[in-house]
This record gives structure tokens, C-alpha cells and sequence, in this order.
């Protein structure tokens, strides 16, 4: 059996973190939390990720921001975005930086695990 897919899971909401990690993990993945980008930048974790699901709206660095930043140095981790706040223009620059998906909340448990299929199938199956 392979090793577990490592989940890291980026919101500045303790709550949303809290929700989310006790969601994946009772579907089997390995999940890892953090209160901002900058957190999770500086984490050992950053390297083993194999998705970031990471809310749009924070204080400081932003999702977008993040992937962005994550993309400059080469990183193709898959990202899922969650957000409080739809909008369509942000939901635009996000798919067009690279995101998997865009995620309303509160989002649906099957939406969520859909999207983290959809980004863990896709970049499994790229080669290097």
C-alpha cells in the first residue's frame, strides 16, 4: 500500500482548520494545519505536501498569493481554494494561477473530497 497523501490545510479560521483536518482524516489522509501561508512556508511539511487546500481571504500573504509564490520556485503541489467570500473575478485568478478548484463556504463533505481527488489524480499522474 502506498503511503498516505499528505493534506495541508491553510485558513487563519481555527475552526475551518479544525473542521476540515477531522474531515480528511476520517477519510484516511495524513493532515497537517496551519494559521497563514507564511506558517506553512516555513514548514517541514511544505515539501511532502501533496495538496493544499488554502482559504483565499488571509491577513498578510493570501492564497493566491501563496500559489503563486509556491509556482515562482517551481512547486506544482495542487491547490484547492476555499472561500467565504465568492467572487468571480477572484475565482478567475485563481483557476488561472493554477488552482484544482474553488470552494464556497461552507462546502459539502463530497464537494471537498471530489476536489482533493481531482487534484491527487492529476498530479499522481504526472510523471517527475
Amino acid at each position: 500500500m502506498s503511503m498516505p497523501f499528505l493534506i495541508s490545510v491553510v485558513d487563519d479560521d481555527a475552526s475551518v482548520r479544525t473542521a476540515t483536518s477531522n474531515l480528511l482524516a476520517s477519510c484516511g489522509y495524513t493532515v497537517h494545519t496551519f494559521a497563514s501561508a507564511e506558517e506553512f512556508l516555513g514548514s517541514a511539511e511544505l515539501t511532502d505536501t501533496s495538496c493544499v487546500i488554502a482559504d483565499v481571504q488571509m491577513p498578510d500573504m493570501s492564497g493566491l498569493d501563496l500559489l503563486r509564490h509556491m509556482r515562482s520556485r517551481g512547486g506544482h503541489t495542487p491547490f484547492i481554494f476555499i472561500t467565504a467570500f465568492l467572487d468571480d473575478a477572484v475565482r478567475a485568478r485563481a483557476i488561472e494561477a493554477g488552482a484544482m478548484c474553488f470552494l464556497a463556504k461552507p462546502f459539502t463533505t463530497p464537494a471537498l473530497i471530489n476536489c482533493l481527488k481531482i487534484a491527487l489524480e492529476a498530479s499522481h499522474g504526472r510523471s517527475g
